[in-house]
């Protein structure tokens, strides 16, 4: 376990996982719950970084039955999930305490979101550096190396830190445009 930067504080059984414990992954997830001969097995609780969680009977290490809850309460549903539909965009924090007033609305389930580093994308648990390809944690920890369908998606969808002003041709702006042949007054 040192070896990887996990750690395990528990029962245990012949130097294996066995009984209840806690198992704690180098991305710091952690899971609480019963073990059986060095594997989840029983009932127990995944809580990742950002606060989500995944409850679950585990046997042999296989998740069989489980719910996911998110962060922010929010509990995933596999039938029936109606939570940002087509029909339905508000956040999560927008359907439990209402919308904002005018001109406040809110950019992300959080509000105010967060501040963005410079060059990089905020996509859901972490920032995203397109030049290297890796997702830090929100506090600047590695989690991941993004493949090409990650950074496609991310880029494609992800609220960045800078803006890009859509559909205009700099050449033909306001601000390139000689004086004698604007029409701006």
């Amino acid at each position: 376990m040192e070896l990887i930067g996990s750690s395990y504080k528990g029962d245990t059984k012949n130097g294996r996982m066995d009984g209840k414990g806690e198992y704690t992954f180098p991305t710091e997830t952690k899971y609480e719950g019963e073990m059986k001969d060095g594997m989840f097995h029983g009932k127990g609780v995944l809580h990742f970084p950002n606060g989500s969680k995944y409850e679950a009977t585990w046997e042999n290490g296989v998740a069989k039955q489980g719910s996911f809850t998110f962060a922010d309460g929010l509990q995933y549903q596999e039938k029936d999930w109606d939570y940002c539909d087509g029909y339905d965009r508000r956040f999560y924090s927008e359907r439990c305490n209402g919308l904002r007033p005018a001109g406040e609305s809110q950019l992300t389930d959080l509000h105010p979101p967060r501040l963005i580093p410079d060059g990089s994308y905020d996509c859901g648990d972490g920032f995203y550096d397109p030049n290297s390809r890796v997702v830090t944690s929100h506090t600047g920890r590695f989690l991941r190396n993004a493949d090409d369908s990650e950074h496609e998606w991310i880029v494609r969808t992800c609220r960045k830190a800078w803006e890009e002003v859509a559909g205009v041709d700099p050449e033909m702006s306001a601000a390139t445009i000689p004086e004698e042949t604007s029409n701006i007054n």
